[in-house]
């Protein structure tokens, strides 16, 4: 599940997901983040930009994902906030933007190879 308000971003981070060859929705914001969660249940990770409008910023969705969907991977992007290690739950990884689609590919691979 990416997780992108910026439209063309979104976009991009959805090919590079679908080029590493995993499936892929998109979610404009967190709560439709979370609709889409609570809809479905083939959802394993969930890629989120960390400044976002909206009721939840992408460190608040993760924890939210995380409290609601424990098995769910996190893996969080910002090209402007810098993170300390206890700002996303245990086991979330974070890419500084601009990222690239090799790194989208390993990051996602050592997430749910570790599941």
């Amino acid at each position: 599940l990416v997780v992108e308000d910026d439209i063309l971003i979104r976009l991009d981070a959805m090919e590079m997901i679908r080029d590493a060859g995993f499936d892929a929705v998109e979610a404009a914001d967190a709560d439709e983040a979370v609709a889409i969660l609570e809809a479905r249940a083939d959802i394993v990770a969930v890629f989120t930009d960390i400044q976002m409008p909206g009721s939840m910023d992408g460190l608040k969705l993760a924890r939210a994902v995380r409290n609601r969907w424990p098995p769910i991977k996190i893996l969080a992007a910002s090209g402007n906030v810098r993170l300390n290690s206890d700002d996303l739950p245990r086991g979330g990884q974070f890419l500084r933007k601009p990222y690239t689609s090799h790194q989208i590919n390993q990051a996602l691979h050592e997430l749910l190879d570790a599941a």
